[in-house]
C-alpha cells in the first residue's frame, strides 16, 4: 500500500494544465426568479494521475458558491445512479440478469415497459430522494409526478422545504438495449417553488387542487432550468452537465471508480456535415424539411456541404456525437406524429440546456424549445438541435 501510495503521490507532483478552462460565471436563479452570477472553478493544477473527479468539480463549484452547495449534494446521488445504471447494462444480456425481458406493463406513453425501464427507474428515485434536497419528480416510467416520499406507492406527496424538483427520463433508447446499442439518462433539475403549501388535515380528493397547484412545479419551461446532466452507457460512461454557463463532460475511470473530467468547457463545432435524423419517416415530413434535408444530401443547401447520415436510434447517443463533432440531430413531427415523439419535459428541454450552453440551438422549426411552457409531464414536441 505504501508502495502505491508513493507512485499515486509522485505522479500528482507532476501537474497538467490541460484541463484548465476559461472561468465562465455560472447563471442561476433564486426561488425568488432573480438571475444570478455564480463563479465557476478554474483548474490550473491538475493531478496527472486522477485527473478532475467529478467530486473535486463539484466540491470547488460549492466552495466559490455557497448557494449551490444543495446542487452538489444532488450530483453526487446521480453520480452514484449512472455508476449503478451502467453495471446494469452491462450484465443486462447474461442469461443470468433479472433485467433481462419485459416487465409486463405498458408505460403512461402505450410502450411496454422492460424490467430494466422499472429498475433504474427505481434506482434514480432512491437515490435522489435520500439527498433530502428533492421535493417532486417526474418520470418517463410514471403516470404523473410523485412526492419523493411515496417511494412504495403512486400516492402523490408534497414534503415541505425541499429546493428542488427533478424530471428525468431514466434509459432512454431502452428498446436498444438488446442489441448492444448505446442507451443513456437524462435528467433536469428545476428549482421547488417554496410557497408550496399542502394543508394536512385535508384528505383524498380535497388535496387535488392544492397537490395539482404544488405538482405545477414540474411544469416549468426550460428556461427555468437550474442544471441538466445526461449519462451515456456507451464504449465508455460519459456524463455531461451544465450549471447554466458552459457544458462540461466526464468520463468514468473503472480503474479509480470516479467521473473525470475529459472535456472541459465543451463547444460544438459550428459547421459539419452529418446530420442525423430516421430518415425512414421522410415521405411525412412537411414539404419545407423534406427539401432542406434533400439539399443537405445533394450538397445544394445554403453551405454547399454535401452531408452524410448518421442515426443510432436513441437521442442520447446522437446528441452526444453531435456535440462533439457537429452537425444537426432531429426528431420532426410528421404526419403520424405531428408533435414528435420526444418528451419535452425530461428530453427535449434538458437536452436543448446542454446543448444551447455548448454553443448549439435546438428548435421545434418555429420556436426555440427552451422557451416552450410544458401543459402536461408527458407532453411531445418536435426537436431539431446542433451546430448554428
Amino acid at each position: 500500500m505504501k508502495v502505491v501510495a508513493t507512485l499515486i503521490l509522485s505522479s500528482c507532483l507532476g501537474l497538467a494544465t490541460g484541463f484548465a478552462p476559461a472561468a465562465p460565471a455560472f447563471r442561476t436563479k433564486t426561488s425568488l426568479n432573480v438571475e444570478t452570477t455564480t463563479r465557476a472553478p478554474v483548474f490550473d493544477e491538475v493531478c496527472e494521475t486522477t485527473g478532475v473527479t467529478l467530486k473535486r468539480f463539484m466540491t470547488e463549484v460549492a466552495m466559490l458558491n455557497p448557494e449551490l452547495q444543495e446542487i452538489t449534494t444532488l450530483f453526487g446521488a446521480i453520480e452514484t445512479a449512472c455508476k449503478a445504471i451502467t453495471n446494469l447494462v452491462k450484465r443486462s444480456q447474461l442469461p443470468s440478469s433479472e433485467t433481462l425481458g419485459y416487465e409486463g406493463n405498458i408505460n403512461v406513453q402505450g410502450e411496454d415497459q422492460k424490467k430494466l425501464d422499472v429498475i433504474t427507474n427505481d434506482l434514480l428515485k432512491r437515490a435522489l430522494r435520500f439527498t433530502g434536497k428533492l421535493g417532486v419528480l417526474a418520470s418517463e416510467e410514471e403516470d404523473a409526478p410523485v412526492g419523493i416520499a411515496s417511494s412504495d406507492n403512486k400516492e402523490i406527496l408534497i414534503e415541505d422545504g425541499e429546493r428542488y424538483v427533478a424530471v428525468f427520463d431514466p434509459l432512454d433508447g431502452s428498446s436498444n438495449v438488446d442489441a448492444g446499442i448505446p442507451t443513456g439518462t437524462i435528467i433536469g433539475i428545476y428549482e421547488h417553488d417554496e410557497s408550496c403549501e399542502v394543508d394536512p388535515a385535508c384528505v383524498g380528493e380535497e388535496c387535488t387542487e392544492e397537490e395539482a397547484r404544488c405538482l405545477a412545479n414540474t411544469l416549468q419551461p426550460g428556461t427555468n432550468l437550474v442544471a441538466a446532466a445526461y449519462c451515456l452507457y456507451s464504449s465508455s460512461t460519459f456524463l455531461v452537465l451544465t450549471l447554466g454557463s458552459g457544458t462540461y463532460g466526464f468520463t468514468l475511470d473503472d480503474n479509480l471508480g470516479e467521473f473525470v473530467l475529459s472535456h472541459p468547457d465543451m463547444k460544438i463545432p459550428e459547421s459539419s456535415s452529418i446530420m442525423s435524423f430516421n430518415e425512414a419517416n421522410t415521405h411525412m415530413w412537411d414539404a419545407p424539411l423534406q427539401e432542406v434535408v434533400q439539399g443537405w444530401k445533394e450538397g445544394t443547401g445554403k453551405s454547399g456541404t454535401t452531408f452524410s447520415s448518421r442515426y443510432v436510434g436513441s437521442m442520447v447517443g446522437d446528441v452526444h456525437r453531435t456535440l462533439l463533432y457537429g452537425g444537426v440531430f432531429g426528431y420532426p413531427g410528421d404526419t403520424k406524429n405531428p408533435n414528435g415523439k420526444l418528451r419535452l419535459l425530461y428530453e427535449g428541454a434538458p437536452m436543448s440546456f446542454i446543448m444551447e450552453q455548448a454553443g448549439g440551438v435546438s428548435t421545434t422549426g418555429t420556436e426555440r424549445v427552451m422557451e416552450i411552457n410544458p401543459s402536461q409531464v408527458h407532453q411531445r414536441v418536435p426537436v431539431i438541435m446542433g451546430s448554428k
